[in-house]
């Protein structure tokens, strides 16, 4: 039995009149998805528990079966396990967005670019690696990541305060969503002092001259310490794979137990290498038996506020991931069953996250046989008015690797 785990991160929106009242998932043509639908089984789930900041680090560990109100202890802990950085019990990981703030003339300062600019790897790397030897001693290391998202570690550090995503203040003032609390004092200061530091800095002049946005300060936020997952193959003796092209997934993974595998050209934006990952994973599944695969395209489609992007990611997934994939399965003959659900809803009028519930969709290979089945779509929609409803999404992986 193989068993396939589909996340479109950030699917789930809201209607929408530039796509004529619909959502950018019942606008999109999806071919794989709507079989999926019509002949498995299609329902609404929810993903954040009440209480919990509707993050990807909730969503995805309910989507890989892990109730966030037990294991949960912030996002950036989960992203220093996929970069390899240890934490010790009293040590604090944060996010470190590079990021592009901007005082429009006799305004106030706003998150212009939560991602400045979706700045190259390498190109982040360079001032990452400044930044720490700038910035960094005393217990504070700051460590690359991919892109725009990088990690800080504060050696026995504070946790208690509190601190805002930056893709929450897209185009928003940003002077009351500094870091609140014990500690925050030190997180600000870092904040406030890498100004200097990238105002001069010879990657972000270039980028200037080029005529592309540059990072103007980092961001420092979802702070957290060490969690302690129980391994998938302890829960369920499964061996499985993990693929995605963000630290926070390919970190939960890997605190399950999985694989990671990398892929070229898998970028986390919307030039990803969609059927690369499928194709990968495919492989990944002639020697073990389970896949989790992660597409955050139509999440950044989202925060762009732009629904065009994101239907076009959303088709993307499901031509070049979902129907590759099921053509394999097909392939490989045998049993096998396929989840395919988002991690939140990222609403485009909202370009941030919301704790609404999403569509989710359950097929399995004896489910190819059924000629038709009923009239509906993977939408939220049809998922909300002809389907299941599940309380809590963490419970979903539970019935589908039950053998």
């Amino acid at each position: 039995m193989k068993f396939v785990v589909l996340q479109g991160d950030g699917m789930a929106d809201e209607p929408i009149a530039e796509l004529g009242g619909k959502t950018p998932l019942d606008a999109a043509q999806t071919p794989n998805l709507d079989r999926m639908a019509r002949a498995g089984i299609l329902g609404l789930t929810r993903t954040i528990p009440p209480g919990l900041p509707p993050g990807s680090d909730v969503g995805t560990m309910s989507v890989l079966g892990y109730d966030p109100t037990r294991y949960h202890t912030g996002r950036s802990p989960i992203e220093a396990a996929s970069m390899g950085v240890e934490l010790g019990s009293e040590d604090v990981a944060f996010r470190c967005n590079l990021v592009t703030l901007e005082t429009p003339e006799g305004g106030v300062e706003v998150m212009r670019d939560f991602a400045a600019g979706h700045i190259p790897t390498a190109e982040a790397r360079e001032i990452v690696e400044d930044l720490n030897r700038t910035l960094g001693g005393d217990g504070l290391e700051f460590h690359p990541g991919v892109s725009y998202r990088h990690l800080l570690v504060w050696r026995g550090g504070e946790h208690r305060m509190r601190t805002t995503p930056p893709h929450d203040l897209s185009d928003k003032p940003v002077g009351g969503a500094f870091p609140q609390g014990s500690g925050a004092a030190v997180l600000s200061g870092l904040m406030e002092r890498s100004r200097a530091c990238l105002a001069e800095h010879r990657v972000c002049r270039a980028r200037l001259a080029r005529g592309e946005r540059a990072p103007t300060a980092i961001w420092l936020w979802g702070q957290g310490k060490r969690p302690n997952l129980p391994r998938l193959r302890d829960r369920y003796g499964i061996d499985g794979s993990v693929i995605a092209a963000v630290d926070l997934v390919n970190g939960l993974g890997v605190l399950a137990g999985l694989v990671r595998i990398a892929v070229p050209g898998a970028t986390g934006f919307l030039d990803t290498n969609f059927r690369g990952k499928a194709e990968y994973g495919l492989r990944a599944l002639e020697t073990r038996d389970f896949l989790f695969l992660h597409v955050e395209a139509p999440d950044e489609g989202g925060h762009m506020g732009d629904p065009r992007k994101k239907v076009e990611a959303i088709e993307n997934f499901d031509e070049k991931v979902v129907g590759t994939i099921l053509e394999g399965l097909r392939a490989m003959g045998g049993e096998w069953r396929v989840l395919v659900m988002p991690d939140h809803p990222t609403p485009c009028a909202l370009k941030t996250h919301t704790s609404d519930p999403v569509p989710f969709v359950v097929y399995v290979s004896g489910d190819e046989q059924k000629a038709r089945g009923v009239a509906r779509r993977y939408n939220e929609k049809d998922a909300r008015e002809q389907g299941i409803f599940i309380p809590e999404a963490h419970t979903i992986m539970d019935r589908l690797l039950r053998r």
